[in-house]
Order: C-alpha cells, then structure tokens, then sequence
C-alpha cells in the first residue's frame, strides 16, 4: 500500500502548525515546530507572500497530511462528498472523520492517526464483530467497535499515554472493555480540526 515515507515534522513546518503525527512527541519540546517554526528548505526563513492559489493549496495539503490520505484517495474522497447532498466541505470533512483510523485516533486508542493506521492495517480492531484491516473503512450510526482479544496490549499502552483523553460527543467509549460505538454521524462542529474546507471546495473548483 503506497504511503508518505519522508519526514513527518518537514510537514508540519511547511504548514507552519502542529499536525501531530508524531503522538506524544508533538506535546513535547522536541517538537520541530517549538524547536525551529519555520518553512523548511535554505529558504525558510525569508517572508514569503503566498498567491491565491498558493494560499489554496497550503490548506488542501494541510487536510490532506493530517489525516494521511495520499492525493488520489483524497480527491475520491472529495469527490464522494460532492456527489452528496448538503454543503461539500462540511460532508468532505464528515467523510474524512469517520475513516476507522481516524476514529480510533480519536477515541484515543492510540497516540497519533499514523499509529492508528498501522494498527488497523495490522488487524487489531473489529467492527461490529468483523476484523477490519482497512483504515479507509467508514464506520456508520450503531456500529460496534472493539480490540481484538489478543490486540489487547497494543491498546492499553495507547490509552496509557493518549493525548485525547475524550473523544467526541458523536462517540461513546468504554475503556474497561476497550470498545466504543458510533452514536452518531460527525456534525461540523465537532471536528476540530484546524482546516478550512471552503479553500479545498475552492481549491478543486477551479
């Protein structure tokens, strides 16, 4: 399966923010951004005045590095939401939150969606009582999400040091069994994510 390989903090420092793909380290003072916030390469630190386009492209990259799309994926993505009814960005970031790996992330079953994607291509969790192993699986209103019995350990070190201790209000997770549900489909409101969808609606408008 075909992912980004190269250094995740050059992605932070090109946005200029926090995408937390390293875990616990982006809450550290080893964080690239606390260390040296600016864009990398010989030509980072000078002023940079973005055009319109530039502008657009920044944020359709931030969304897409956050949540570890490559562009191919991202663009079906996209296009699935335009193809829905209601506003296109908030439906494309609906469908960006509830891939499964996102969602474990959030339940804060691990530290980072990176690590969250490893553990679901790796066959740790089951939803509603089926193995998954593909981290752009959609979960849906009333599904069941669990670790698999002998996935345990994996999820209890995550849980031990998650940096999201709650998850959101459209989840429902119970930490003694290592399960949640899906109560719900994501509102706009309660995705906190830092990305203005209006500039990728635009972005793949032009």
């Amino acid at each position: 399966m075909a992912r980004y390989t190269g250094p995740v903090c050059k992605l932070c420092r090109a946005v200029g923010m926090k995408l937390y793909l390293k875990g616990i380290r982006c809450s550290s003072p080893k964080c690239a951004i606390e260390r040296r916030n600016t864009r990398p390469g010989v030509h980072g630190q000078s002023r940079q005045k973005l055009s319109e386009y530039a502008i657009r492209l920044k944020e359709k990259q931030k969304a897409r590095w956050t949540y570890g799309i490559l562009e191919k994926q991202f663009r079906r993505t996209f296009s699935d939401a335009g193809r829905s009814k209601g506003n296109t960005g908030a439906k494309f970031l609906e469908l960006l939150e509830r891939r499964l790996d996102n969602v474990i992330y959030r339940l804060g079953f691990a530290t980072s969606r990176p690590q969250a994607r490893q553990w679901v291509n790796h066959g740790h969790f089951a939803v509603n009582g089926r193995r998954v192993s593909i981290p752009s699986y959609r979960v849906r209103p009333g599904d069941q999400i669990a670790v698999l019995p002998g996935s345990a350990a994996f999820v209890k070190a995550g849980l031990e040091v998650a940096s999201l201790p709650h998850p959101p209000k459209w989840l429902e997770v119970n930490r003694e069994t290592i399960s949640a549900t899906v109560k719900a489909l994501p509102e706009r409101e309660d995705i906190d994510t830092p990305v203005q969808e209006l500039l990728i609606v635009e972005f793949y408008s032009r």
